[in-house]
């Protein structure tokens, strides 16, 4: 697993500023309030504190669930909060510009390994997913991951120096069930950075319709089309293939683009008529055949000179 040490800047402030700030009764709707929730991605349950003058403050009474679990808190921007892996202290700031902080224990990224097909061969395919990017459209990634959902799916839409995407489940209990679970679009982050080739985004069709469908931005994707990227408010990249022109999705089979812009397989006859519907006229379109979230297993220490 790859990983970006998080600012010492950052962590200098968060311990030792606003330290002697005083608590109040924060209720949601008191001016000046912000709703912070806190996923937790690390793999056991995590409690946080709120740091104040006078010690540490539970902010619940049962510890956040492992793996994707959340807590939600009405506080003040700038109050500094804390928990403990890995035999250290990490900390975050509430802030009105990122209401939305995962807990990753230092690391700035989660692995996905996926094993692929292309030209008939399985290849493994390595998601590095940051959550600072996207934390919302990224935490929503790794729980269809953990779920199982994209194990069997369909490479549905491969076309050329443009996109990949995926994200039909086979199983027509999942693909129903999960269509019309949206997830809510990216508050505004100026981290988020510019789409280039290998990028992982959700598709989308407006606002607030992030489902399940993922693009990846394909090898050799021109200029004017990476620039146009991400001017919906749904595309905020949430991850990236390092090296993804030596990939297995540059070896995807394409049969186009989806109709009516190709004669590509058609996403409405997947939902409504399943995989017998690309069995019976897209045979060499390649699958995901499963991922797995590579699950964080100690503390990132950073490096002296950082």
């Amino acid at each position: 697993m790859r990983s970006v040490a998080k600012s010492c800047l950052l962590l200098a402030i968060a311990v030792f500023a606003t330290a002697s700030v005083e608590q109040k009764s924060a209720e949601e709707g008191d001016p000046g309030t912000v709703k912070m929730v806190f996923v937790n991605e690390l793999p056991e349950p995590i409690t946080i504190h709120y740091n104040h003058k006078e010690g540490l403050v539970p902010q619940s009474e049962e510890p956040i669930k492992a793996k994707g679990g959340e807590l939600a808190i009405i506080t003040y921007p700038g109050h500094v909060f804390s928990y403990k892996f890995g035999g250290r202290t990490h900390f975050e700031r509430a802030s009105e510009e990122s209401p939305v902080r995962v807990l990753l224990g230092g690391w700035n990224e989660v692995e996905v390994r996926c094993m692929v097909t292309a030209q008939d061969e399985t290849e493994e395919l390595s998601l590095r997913i940051v959550p600072w990017w996207a934390p919302i459209g990224a935490t929503h990634f790794l729980h269809l991951v953990r779920l199982g959902y994209y194990d069997g799916v369909a490479i549905h839409r491969a076309v050329k120096g443009f996109l990949a995407q995926f994200g039909i489940s086979p199983d027509e209990y999942l693909r129903t069930q999960f269509r019309t679970r949206s997830v809510k679009d990216e508050f505004a982050n100026q981290n988020a950075p510019k789409f280039k080739p290998g990028m992982l985004s959700f598709a989308g069709s407006g606002a607030e319709s992030r489902t399940t469908e993922v693009f990846i931005v394909m090898p050799g994707t021109a200029q004017s089309q990476l620039d146009y990227f991400g001017t919906n408010v749904w595309e905020t990249p949430f991850g990236i293939i390092d090296k993804v022109e030596k990939s297995a999705v540059s070896k995807w089979y394409a049969y186009g683009d989806m109709p009516p812009n190709g004669k590509g397989p058609d996403s409405l006859k997947i939902y409504n008529e399943g995989y017998e519907y690309l069995e019976r006229e897209f045979p060499k379109v390649d699958h995901i055949e499963d991922c797995k979230v590579v699950e964080i297993k100690e503390a990132f220490e950073p490096k002296d000179e950082l």
